[in-house]
């Protein structure tokens, strides 16, 4: 008894090896073009001549970073082109059949599509880099990667977060350009202010020209206002620059400056106080 689909394993073997002959040259042609895609995109960086190295360095990332994902999408898909034309896929047939309409509808394609359009903005507008420290909605951390599709981030605890590109309306970038830091501090209502003041400019003052921490800030802390009454004190703001990156640890470098200095000069920073009224009952 005959089959009624004979299968003819020679043929099928040519068409399998004819794929990988083909796929082998492809990947090869890849590797080349992303060998080159580092020169180009350096090229074309330094052609729009970057504030810093910094921004050059992120801005290269990001390209370079980019380019090479859509290069292996390009890949991708005209490998499996090629793989279903050597089967024998009628691809004029499939493509305006109903039932891949369906399947691609199926699959999210308007999202996706909504995704590469908003990643395509993102990096040519150059929102943020890789390097970049940003807010995306409820999620903070250091941007890792940029794709044409989704963001990566990773938090100060080490959480990954992959977020779809079409999904970001908003973003906070702390380390663009520069960081700014803004400290906020307490001091008792028998403080004299002005005196506060000229304490946290000095101590402003000498962290920016400290031979350790100078080229980490760009503008000195100063007092900024007297912000607000509190419970206990009232409450000062001061505000600086620093180079992208370095705004938590001169904040950290500064608020120990200032505690020594506020020490030194006796000036208290109060703790949370209430006082109680007793009424005296009625005898």
């Amino acid at each position: 008894m005959t089959e009624a689909f004979p299968f003819n394993t020679g043929l099928f073997m040519q068409h399998v090896i004819h794929i990988l002959f083909i796929v082998a040259v492809l990947f090869l042609i890849r590797f080349v073009i992303n060998h080159f895609i580092g020169q180009v995109v350096e090229r074309i960086v330094l052609s729009h001549h970057y504030k810093t190295k910094r921004e050059e360095k992120l801005r290269e990332a990001t390209l370079t970073d980019m380019f090479k994902t859509v290069s292996a999408v390009v890949t991708w898909t005209i490998v499996v082109i090629i793989a279903l034309q050597e089967l024998g896929v009628n691809l004029a047939a499939l493509a305006t059949g109903a039932g891949l309409i369906g399947i691609v509808l199926g699959f999210g394609a308007q999202s996706m599509i909504k995704d590469f359009l908003s990643g395509a903005f993102i990096i040519t507008e150059n929102q943020y880099r890789i390097g970049d420290v940003v807010t995306v909605g409820d999620r903070s951390g250091l941007v890792e990667q940029i794709t044409i599709r989704m963001t990566k981030l990773r938090d100060l605890d080490g959480s990954v977060y992959f977020i779809p590109n079409g999904e970001i309306k908003t973003v906070k970038n702390m380390t663009l350009d520069y960081s700014g830091v803004v400290i906020d501090v307490g001091v008792s209502y028998e403080t004299d202010v002005r005196k506060a003041e000229e304490i946290i400019n000095e101590v402003g003052k000498e962290l920016a020209e400290d031979e350790d921490w100078r080229s980490r800030v760009i503008e000195p802390i100063t007092f900024l206002r007297l912000d607000s009454f509190g419970e206990s004190g009232v409450n000062l703001k001061a505000v600086g620059k620093t180079v992208p990156m370095e705004q938590w640890d001169v904040a950290s470098e500064y608020r120990i400056r200032l505690k020594k200095a506020f020490e030194k000069h006796g000036i208290e920073i109060p703790l949370p106080q209430r006082v109680i009224h007793q009424k005296k009952s009625a005898k």
